[in-house]
Order: C-alpha cells, then structure tokens, then sequence
C-alpha cells in the first residue's frame, strides 16, 4: 500500500462532555486539549441508544449502531431467560483498524474494551473485560511492564466512600501508566493509526459528578488533579504519535456525554405493578424490604447519613460476602428468575435496563397479541404520571436490525436524568429523590465531545451534534481508505477542511 494521506490518532475519553471540559479549559487546568479546541474543530457528538460504553465504542469502531450490531448493553441474552453473559465481540462487523491493516496500515490499539487481542498488522492491548487479556502480540505485554516498571492497569476497583482518596488517587496513577504504556509503544512501532482509550474519566464523573459540576474553584483539589493528569496523559501520547513522523490529525472523543442523576426507575418492579410480570410465589425478601425501608427513611429524616452510607457500601461490596449476602438479599433480577411465572408473565427488562422485552415462553402472544401488546405498554409508559418516559420500538433508532436479539421496545426517561434498572431492590418503582447512598452522582447523556486538529484542520465551532458513526467514514476516508457503502455515518472531513 502506498502511504496513508495522513495519520490518525484517536484518543478517547470514556464519558467525556463539554460541560466538565469548558469550566476546567476556561480556567487553565486544561492547556492541551485547550490548545487542540483551539486549533480545530469542535463539536458535540451524539452517542448512539442506548449510550452506554460498549454499544458506543463498538458502534464507533466499526460505523454501525446496537441495532445492526445486535450489541445494547455490557451483557446479551445467552439463550435462557434470565441469564445473561458479557458481550463476546463486535464481530462478524469489522473495526475500522481491521479494515486499514487489510489495507496494509500498521494500526495500534490501547484499552479498547476487548475480551481478548487478536492477529492484525499493529498491536491491541484490550481493556475493561480482565486485566490478564492477552496481548498481540505477546510480547507488547512483557514490553508495556519493561516501560512502565509494573503491570499495565487495569480497571478500577468498586467505589467505596470510605475509601474516596486512595481510589481517586488510583484513577490519576491508571490515566499516567495507561498513557505512558500508550507513548511507549507509540514511539516505537509508529502506527499510521493509534486508539487509546481512558476508561477512568467515566469512572470519576459516575462517581463524582456532583463535586465536578460545581465553580472550578470548589472543585476538589483531588479531583483536579486528575483532570490535570488526563489533559497530561493526551499531551504525552499526542507527542509520542507526532514522533513517527508525517502529516496526523489528532481526534478527542468520547462514547457519551455526563450529567447528574436525578431518580430512578425499577422497571420490573412497575411492570410487576402493571401486571405484566407474574411471579410464581412471592419473591419479596423481608430482610431486603426491611432494610431498603430503613434505608431510605434514615435519609429522608437525615438522621444517620454517614451510616446508611457505610451499611450501603457494606451491602454493594461486603467484605463478608455472607453477611452481606443475607442483608441485601436475592433481589437482582438474576436472582428472582426462577420465581417468575414464564407461562404467565407478558414482559420483562433484561439484560438492557433501557429494554423492555415480551416473553417469548408465553403461548398466548401470537404475532397480534404481541403487536396489541406493545402499543398498550407504550401507552402506559408514556402516560407515567412521574417521569417523562420516550418510547421507541427498533425501527425509530437503528437502521437495520435482528428482531431475534433486539429489545421489543427501548425507553428514555427525563432526558436520562432518570435510570432505568432492573432489579427488585426497593419497594416502590419510582424514586425521585435519589438517596445519597446509591451509587453515584452522575450518569450517561446523549451528547459526548468530539474535537480535531492537526496538519490540514481548519479552525471551526459547531454547535449542532456530529455522530458518533461518522468518525469510522472520516477516519477511513482522511487516510485515504474508500469507506465501505453500508457504513452507516458520514464523513465529516469536508467540514474540517481537509481534502481526500
């Protein structure tokens, strides 16, 4: 192959949204990727639905959305009702890196979340799936520990609060050793195309979103510097990419936007109270109502709040798994399967909270009972008098699909202010109020980050949202690769100035 018209890097930052970004660039905590905005393009990127991180990176590595790829969430059907196992690959679709080392381009890829590495004309060190995935080839692993001085990171622990420093302090460490590994091997294989991913910005926003979205200057000194180390860790694996030489535009993205939380729904427990999910016998734990209630009454009155935080920690991770075990008790939907009434139940959410899903085992949903079905349950949904609930069936968000693996309806609560979850851990299938003690402070929007520059780029702000499958046409496009015809975005190279 002759040379690519230019290089790519591709640096991605899991959660990334310009609501965090422009505060921190704004007040110089930021100095790299301040300069590449300022340099570039910038834009708003829209996730795919639902925007969560393997359907997203998946959708933008290979330029089809969850639908054509049959991938919604973390984890797919595995042919019995309620089990589930993690997403194996992205595959029979192919990876934007797949096509240019067909091609001939030598191709890198750091973090990607991979269950393992496999054969291609570069090197993949896979992320998120285990820390002990093997590399390709091989040897990157002995040569990332020779770099780095230890193991190459992998993902972060659970949170616990009482905890907060030393796993803060854990997420910055990952971010540098993540981009050290990423330069060093940058620098020295030279790949005409390197993606590296941080996973941990997701994990902090999740976590932290009410301290990041305050005034800069009441932002958390720890908190802070972390962003300073991510901007850092960008800067060092930009520099390392530069060193190969040649023309490189260099791309900022990420997955899905960030934002707070506002409440939560328990969709099995509404379609339980809808009648539409029947169980064979009462699968309510008196132990878990029991402490679900106290729980949520010692935060309401405030009375006890640092306890009923160290009680959820306790319950989310014990340490004595047995104790812990009989305290929160079996309400995750894995749990109760067995106790649902699969001849009489109509619909269910699992594996994909954002999911509803009519029973394939019940015989009286004939194709026009199912149809009928899903027009009553849209109905209730959007009627729901405590949220504003968007329903969509397939066919309004993907372009092709396999109805076989798809969920029968997908819905979007408060513009994703409202999480969608699947368990049967509280009483009601509404809170508004989240409490302090559940997981985190922020969640996933729709709206990620998507910034450009490099040799060619002409400066420009855009306001309205780019797609997140536009990036494989533009990548495969700007080095020089005909982008197959069933892709489904666009190329965006015209609007950053740069010619084929």
């Amino acid at each position: 192959m002759q040379r690519p018209l230019r290089r790519f890097l591709v640096l991605g930052l899991d959660g990334g949204t310009f609501d965090l970004l422009d505060p921190l660039m704004e007040a110089g905590e930021l100095p790299y990727l301040r300069s590449l905005v300022h340099q570039g393009v910038r834009a708003p990127l829209r996730s795919v639905y639902p925007a969560k991180t393997i359907p997203a990176w998946y959708s933008f590595a290979t330029g089809k959305d969850p639908g054509e790829l049959g991938i919604y969430g973390f984890t797919e059907p595995d042919g019995v009702l309620g089990h589930s196992k993690l997403v194996q690959s992205f595959r029979p679709a192919e990876a934007i890196w797949d096509r240019l080392s067909r091609w001939g381009a030598k191709v890198g890829i750091v973090n990607f979340p991979l269950p393992s590495a496999y054969p291609l004309h570069g090197f993949i060190v896979p992320g998120m799936f285990s820390d002990t995935a093997p590399t390709y080839p091989n040897a990157v692993a002995g040569e990332i520990e020779a770099a780095i001085g230890t193991s190459y990171p992998g993902e972060l622990p659970p949170y616990r609060s009482l905890e907060r420093a030393s796993w803060i302090a854990s997420a910055t460490e990952s971010v540098r050793l993540r981009a050290e590994a990423a330069s060093v091997l940058a620098a020295h294989h030279r790949p005409d195309f390197l993606f590296a991913l941080f996973r941990e910005t997701d994990r902090v926003e999740h976590q932290h979103w009410n301290e990041l979205s305050r005034p800069v200057s009441e932002i958390p000194p720890d908190l802070l510097d972390f962003w300073r180390a991510v901007d850092r860790a960008c800067a060092d694996v930009d520099r390392a990419f530069r060193s190969g030489g040649g023309p490189a535009v260099t791309l900022v993205i990420s997955d899905h936007g960030h934002g707070p939380i506002r409440s939560e729904l328990f969709t099995n427990r509404w379609l339980a109270e809808q009648k539409l999910l029947v169980f064979r016998e009462n699968a309510e734990l008196l132990r878990r109502r029991l402490l679900s209630r106290l729980l949520l009454y010692a935060e309401k009155v405030g009375v006890g709040r640092r306890l009923t935080q160290r009680v959820a920690d306790f319950v989310r991770i014990g340490r004595r798994a047995a104790i812990a075990d009989f305290l929160k008790g079996g309400m995750s939907f894995e749990e109760v399967a067995d106790k649902i009434d699969w001849q009489r139940t109509v619909a269910f959410s699992y594996p994909v909270p954002e999911g509803i899903y009519l029973n394939p085992n019940n015989p009286d949903l004939t194709p026009a009972r199912r149809a009928e079905l899903l027009r009553d349950i849209r109905r209730r949904l959007e009627a729901f008098p405590e949220a504003h609930i968007e329903v969509f069936g397939p066919a309004d968000l993907y372009r092709h699909g396999d109805p076989a693996r798809s969920p029968s309806l997908l819905i979007r609560v408060d513009s994703m202010r409202t999480e969608p979850r699947m368990d049967f851990s509280y009483p009601a299938s509404f809170i508004r109020d989240r409490p302090g003690f559940f997981y985190g402070s922020g969640t996933h929007r729709m709206d990620g980050i998507l910034i450009g520059a490099g040799d060619g780029i002409v400066p420009r702000v855009r306001s309205t949202p780019a797609s997140l499958l536009d990036l494989a046409p533009t990548i495969l496009e700007g080095m020089g690769l005909a982008p197959p015809a069933d892709l489904g975005g666009r190329s965006l190279l015209p609007e950053m100035g740069l010619s084929t």
